[in-house]
């Protein structure tokens, strides 16, 4: 759009909504079919040669010459070695002490305040303003999912979509939390009936010239690449964005945000996060811990703002995905859901409220009540189970060695904890689905 550009300005521009095609020579016309009925600009900009080198010309004339591996690939690019160290606080984080923490007398009220959290609430206020029928594709619109299901058009095959990151668990410990934003998002993939396939990301980060930062930043991207390795799913590309930060608040938590995507061989097989029917058996798949790490419960609840990552093992969150795809694929179960934000009771929560049932569950005496019902220690699912199915379900567990507990059972509307009335489903709803949007309306 600028007239009178250099080379060089065109080659470094980064103007948007471009992109690059390669296309097999000789269907060149069916490409310019294709942008001429949408009426979008589109131009032969050059071909592909076999001589390892990007020749850039302008008006004829040679104005760029370099070796495809150095640009692209970086082989012989300079590496730079820069300075790094872990913030002070990293140290504070360890010396957190759960026994310190005064467990609240009144659990109702403390899962009512999180669940007015803006981290925890409902961001259907955000989403409904957008059309999520277009194409007709989309197939979590009234059946949700841990993931976002389209249908491949023309096949039997659907994509599983999802973004994930917990920024405080990045923030606890670089390393920890971005192979958690890893495995979540692939959790996800799983629970909704895919196999993960591959990853981009969006990295967040402050100043790299911030020793502590780049120290984030290093560890963040070491973190994610063995959880990526782990899980067979290669980062297909992404964008770093430094310098977030003020002189006032200093750097942004760091980021790394994860996109992934999984495939469906055949949509119909896909599973949802709401339970079904009343009387149906939950479980809880892959342990507990006494454990209120990074939690929501923890920072904005109780007041903590400093605390290790929760608990994570990269072996265990593999093998619980393992035995959920399975049950999945034996029709075994009726719902899937990870634990996540908010713990347990916000999971169910969120698998209680799309059909307005509720849930009569049981904690684990041998944790303290408010670790097992809003603690976030990962690599957890909460399924549902038919009576009739009950038998099956657990025969296919006792084939592994992943843990898993009977927590209750599906009830039409009420909710209790053990053997006590939390009120009844709708009203929860409502105030889940409705706490955004009166904190938007305090601000204003």
């Amino acid at each position: 759009r600028q007239q009178n550009m250099r080379p060089f300005e065109l080659l470094l521009s980064e103007s948007q909504e471009r992109m690059l095609l390669v296309v097999k020579k000789g269907r060149e016309e069916e490409i310019q079919r294709v942008f001429d009925k949408w009426d979008l600009n589109c131009v032969q900009i050059g071909e592909v040669t076999d001589t390892g080198r990007l020749e850039y010309y302008f008006h004829g004339e040679l104005v760029g010459d370099v070796p495809a591996e150095t640009l692209v690939l970086g082989g012989g690019a300079p590496v730079y070695d820069r300075e790094y160290m872990p913030p002070a606080y990293i140290e504070q984080a360890k010396q957190f002490n759960l026994s310190q923490v005064k467990e609240p007398n009144n659990l109702r009220e403390a899962a009512w305040k999180l669940i007015s959290l803006p981290n925890t609430a409902s961001k259907r206020w955000v989403f409904n303003q957008y059309d999520s029928m277009v194409g007709l594709v989309n197939l979590s619109t009234n059946e949700p999912s841990d993931a976002a299901v389209v249908r491949v058009g023309g096949t039997d095959a659907a994509l599983a979509l999802t973004v994930d990151c917990n920024a405080r668990y990045v923030y606890a410990h670089p390393k920890t939390g971005a192979m958690i934003a890893v495995s979540e998002a692939a959790r996800n993939i799983v629970c909704s009936g895919g196999a993960p396939a591959g990853v981009t990301n969006c990295l967040n980060f402050g100043n790299p010239y911030n020793r502590e930062v780049y120290w984030q930043f290093v560890n963040a991207i070491q973190g994610m690449g063995e959880a990526c390795k782990a899980l067979g799913t290669p980062v297909t590309g992404g964008n770093v964005s430094f310098y977030n930060q003020s002189t006032d608040d200093g750097p942004v938590f760091p980021t790394p945000t994860i996109g992934m995507v999984g495939v469906l061989e055949d949509w119909q097989n896909r599973m949802t996060l709401d339970f079904k029917t009343a009387g149906d058996k939950i479980y809880l798949l892959g342990s507990s811990y006494d454990d209120l790490n990074s939690s929501e419960y923890l920072a904005n609840v109780i007041g903590v703002k400093l605390s290790p990552a929760p608990h994570f093992d990269m072996n265990e969150d593999l093998a619980v995905q393992q035995v959920v795809s399975h049950l999945i694929k034996e029709k075994l179960i009726q719902s899937a859901h990870d634990v996540s934000d908010g713990g347990l009771f916000t999971c169910l929560l969120e698998s209680a409220m799309p059909r307005e049932v509720g849930f009569d569950i049981s904690t684990d005496p041998t944790i303290r009540r408010d670790s097992f019902l809003f603690g976030e220690s990962q690599s957890r699912v909460v399924v549902s189970v038919t009576r009739e199915q009950e038998d099956d379900f657990l025969a296919a567990l006792f084939e592994t060695e992943v843990d898993f507990s009977l927590l209750g059972e599906v009830r039409l509307s009420s909710i209790r904890i053990d053997n006590e009335g939390w009120g009844d489903i709708k009203d929860w709803k409502d105030k889940y689905e409705n706490a955004l949007v009166e904190i938007l309306s305090r601000d204003n």
